[in-house]
């Protein structure tokens, strides 16, 4: 997979160019999972594209009633009460997501995973923290995570998480994995061609009604509204990660909201990570991994993966894959 980009950027913008009469290009913004969702996409005429968004919107609001950890009601909330327990039996639909999720897990070897939420009464960014938690506290966080400790049960359809007190959290795949199921609902309801971004997770199938490629602009760091490169995405996705994303910040240092598994510790530093491949879920969840692996594992481990790439920026200095070719004319 060869990407071509500008050497300088900060950050993905979408632009959509002119349209064919043929087909009308309808775009639509909201709240969806607690971000910013935006969907475009070219349909035969105005009235169907808004039923389509429509109906994929519903489809994002039932994925997160499933996979939501805040809804009492939910089956990951039922999961994670049931900590130390017993196993709770699950829908197939999350099932699987849990398995894709340990099984990304032993290949990032552990630098992604979803019991990170054990550390959600440790590190809070909701601006309630007034000062960094004590090294027991983190320690005792630490000793709930481990994706070792997610039981599946392939025949029973149970999920069991042994230790008590551990929970588990879509945070870091699941803004992927519902743009990527919205994505799929739309493809099969015949709309020719869109894009999901579902706040830097992006989707994208079909070309514009022109025949032309979607195109991710690569931002000024120095002006944010001027592109400096474009880059093109054809039925593919791409998400982008920074630690300095969602933050809070103690003695002059920032914390990312991104917890290192293995430290109990959010990553810090100016770095962001943007991460090519075929299905939006997959970029997710690798663009956090490689946050807490570093440049040099990160990359590593990428270049081993058949179909993904990956461009990480610490600071200001671009580092990539190596099916990635640096384009420094804008």
């Amino acid at each position: 997979m060869r990407v071509y980009l500008s050497i300088i950027f900060s950050l993905l913008m979408l632009m959509v160019y002119g349209q064919d009469k043929k087909y009308v290009t309808v775009k639509k913004s909201l709240t969806l999972m607690g971000e910013r969702f935006d969907f475009t996409v070219v349909s035969v005429n105005e009235e169907l594209a808004y039923i389509n968004i429509q109906e994929a919107v519903g489809e994002i609001r039932r994925i997160e009633k499933l996979i939501s950890s805040w809804d009492p009601e939910s089956e990951t909330s039922l999961i994670n009460q049931n900590a130390g327990i017993k196993p709770v039996k699950v829908s197939i639909e999350l099932f699987k997501l849990i398995d894709r999720s340990k099984q990304i897990s032993e290949i990032t070897n552990g630098a992604f995973d979803i019991t990170f939420a054990s550390m959600d009464k440790v590190w809070k960014f909701d601006g309630s923290m007034t000062d960094i938690p004590s090294k027991q506290e983190i320690e005792n966080g630490i000793g709930k995570i481990g994706h070792q400790s997610i039981i599946l049960d392939n025949s029973e359809k149970t999920v069991f998480l042994k230790k008590p007190g551990m929970k588990i959290s879509f945070g870091a795949i699941g803004k992927g994995y519902a743009a990527d199921r919205a994505k799929e609902l739309l493809v099969s309801k015949k709309v020719v061609a869109g894009v999901i971004n579902a706040s830097g997770d992006i989707t994208t199938w079909g070309t514009k009604a022109t025949g032309e490629k979607w195109l991710i602009g690569i931002a000024n760091p120095s002006n944010q509204k001027k592109v400096v490169s474009w880059l093109p995405i054809l039925e593919s996705s791409v998400a982008i990660a920074g630690s300095s994303k969602k933050y809070i910040l103690f003695n002059g240092k920032k914390y990312s909201n991104i917890i290192n598994p293995f430290t109990g510790i959010p990553t810090s530093g100016e770095v962001q990570v943007t991460v090519f491949a075929k299905s939006a879920e997959l970029c997710d969840a690798l663009a956090t991994a490689i946050l807490v692996m570093g440049k040099d594992a990160g990359l590593s481990l990428v270049n081993q993966l058949g179909g993904t790439e990956a461009i990480i920026k610490e600071n200001e200095t671009i580092y990539k894959s190596s099916g990635i070719i640096l384009d420094q004319e804008p």
